[in-house]
């Protein structure tokens, strides 16, 4: 077994505290993975107001933490400790009023982005490595997610190069999302106070603004994104959004990997939020589920039927658009649909008004609900989700385990995690469209309804396989520290050894160093 690692994670947001994406499920499971794989790993939030500090769990550490902010002077904040649920990985929230005082965790009530963002998220990339010295803690690796925290690899760089703790930590920066950067003005140089002479275009400076996510890539030792799919795709101009020439300088030092899921919370053999088990030996159980989702959602209970499952923001990106423009073609044939999500305004509308003129083939639930969304995965024949963009993606790795056969578009995380059919073999996971456009949609969810109902064997054997695919997070967190040590052997020099595990099928050579 390789050495232990102290690893600092530092995350705007993680499950079960707060979460708004993919981010806040990686940043809450990832660390106890590595946990029990032996590491001593540590997690940062912000105390939002939403985050309850007087639950038996939460203890607040005693004295004031001071946070240097450049022009802004020093300001001191509070510390509150906790543990992430069955673990003892330790969670510290760090708690300032004037930045996380409010309801909202990046935007208001309407959506748009706080005012102050810049100031709330270096903030906190500052008051988490400060901590550190708070807790005589020296980390080996500081992970660092999206542009909230990309600051942090920047002031190691800079402002903590010679500091007792944290000069020879490495940093490692996970991208979930190129769309979103960080473009603040460029006094925010100021408030980092690393240095102006980092605002050019190949540190901060990005078209006349201070850009976190450009300055974070330039500095981390290491980086990578959520699938090999969207690691590739980062570095095109379609999906770089104008830092794909920069993720070009850095690709020795990029890579993809694949986030991984619960198995035990998303186990249909298990499921507390559903009334039968079932298996791929016994499928009898996801029989009685689908009728007791059609059922809950207002449909006839036909099991000759096939439902497809959406569960989805209501937004561009996850091709709404484009399934808003086929839906009424998809319900000209014999197919329900259940539909579980929010967004856009108009998405809500023209969906439940879809809904009330197809309702004997469609029914639609806004918002979110948990035991709701699971009857979908495990009651539902196929499952659409057609992204414009999909950097990793979830609900087509809980579909498959659920042996809910996914129709996705070939992108980013979808591609890498759903093996199309292959009708000769009788071989697949689900099926892909490469084109995103309502034809092509239509057509491919022609191509799995004309699977379901005329190769019932392959249908079968899809499923099995589907339900054999092993998305675990253990798998993910090997490469994980696969990469921590790569970011080490970068930030050290030469002569750190790194102690990756062999891949499946290869015999380890010890190397010299």
């Amino acid at each position: 077994m390789s050495q232990s690692l102290n690893i600092l994670f530092i995350s705007s947001e993680a499950v079960p505290f707060v979460k708004t994406g993919g981010l806040g499920d990686v940043a809450g499971v990832l660390p106890k993975i590595l946990r029990k794989m032996g590491h001593n790993v540590r997690l940062v939030l912000p105390r939002y107001y939403s985050i309850d500090i007087n639950k038996k769990n939460i203890h607040h550490l005693p004295g004031p933490l001071g946070v240097p902010m450049g022009i802004l002077g020093e300001l001191w904040a509070g510390v509150y400790e906790s543990t992430l649920p069955d673990s003892d990985v330790p969670v510290y929230f760090i708690d300032y009023e004037q930045y996380f005082g409010r309801a909202g965790i990046y935007t208001d009530e309407h959506g748009e982005g706080f005012k102050d963002n810049d100031n709330r998220f270096v903030f906190f990339s500052r008051a988490a490595l400060q901590l550190t010295k708070r807790l005589f803690f020296t980390p080996d690796i500081v992970h660092v997610h999206d542009w909230h925290t990309a600051a942090v690899p920047v002031m190691l760089n800079t402002f903590y190069q010679h500091d007792l703790h944290l000069a020879s930590a490495a940093s490692v920066l996970t991208i979930h999302n190129m769309q979103h950067q960080g473009n603040f003005y460029p006094g925010l140089m100021d408030v980092l106070s690393v240095g102006w002479h980092h605002y050019h275009p190949l540190g901060l400076e990005h078209y006349g603004q201070v850009n976190l996510m450009k300055g974070g890539i330039y500095h981390a030792n290491a980086i990578n994104t959520v699938s090999k799919g969207y690691a590739a795709e980062i570095m095109t101009a379609e999906y770089g959004y104008g830092l794909d020439g920069v993720m070009r300088d850095r690709c020795k030092s990029f890579f993809g990997i694949v986030n991984g899921i619960d198995m035990q919370e998303w186990n249909p053999e298990k499921d507390p939020y559903l009334s039968e088990g079932f298996s791929a030996k016994d499928l009898s159980g996801k029989e009685k589920l689908k009728a007791e989702l059609q059922k809950k959602m207002g449909l006839p209970v036909k099991p000759d039927i096939p439902v497809i499952g959406i569960i989805s923001r209501l937004v561009e990106q996850k091709g709404i658009d484009v399934i808003a423009e086929a839906m009424p073609g998809i319900l000209s044939m014999e197919v329900q649909i259940v539909l579980l999500g929010s967004g856009a305004p108009w998405a809500h509308f023209y969906f439940g008004g879809l809904a009330a003129h197809h309702r004997d083939k469609m029914s639609v639930v806004i918002g979110y609900n948990e035991p709701l969304a699971h009857l979908i995965e495990a009651g539902s024949d196929f499952f659409l989700m057609p992204s414009r963009f999909e950097p990793c993606g979830l609900n087509q790795m809980y579909s498959q385990r659920y042996g809910t056969l996914p129709i996705v578009r070939a992108t980013g995380g979808l591609n890498d995690t759903v093996d199309n059919l292959n009708e000769e073999t009788g071989h697949g996971t689900g099926f892909k469209l490469y084109y995103l456009s309502a034809k092509s949609l239509f057509d491919t969810v022609g191509w799995a309804l004309h699977i379901y109902y005329n190769r019932k064997d392959i249908l079968r054997n899809m499923i099995r396989e589907a339900m054999s695919r092993d998305f675990s997070w253990e798998r993910s967190a090997r490469k994980y520290e696969q990469l921590y040590r790569i970011a080490l052997k970068k930030k050290r020099g030469r002569h750190y050894r790194i102690s990756a595990l062999p891949e499946k099928g290869k015999k380890s050579r010890k190397k010299k160093t």
